[in-house]
């Protein structure tokens, strides 16, 4: 799969997971979260969005601090 087709679906994973977190269950929602955010980051190190790579890789830290 190419970076474009990842961070369309990481964008449309983490919105599933956001009504995840809030309507099924937290620990689903943040797995679902955290892969969405993965497979996001190597779109952004590609088009160099070195701010974004930071926020995402701080949240990846956040979900697997609750994952764990």
């Amino acid at each position: 799969m190419n970076v474009v087709r990842l961070r369309i679906i990481g964008s449309a994973l983490v919105i599933v997971a956001y009504f995840i977190v809030l309507h099924v269950n937290v620990l689903i929602g943040v797995g679902a979260h955290f892969v969405a955010d993965l497979i996001s980051v190597p779109y952004f190190i590609k088009t160099r969005s070195w701010d974004v790579v930071i926020m995402l890789v701080f949240l990846l830290c956040i979900s697997l601090s609750k994952l764990i």
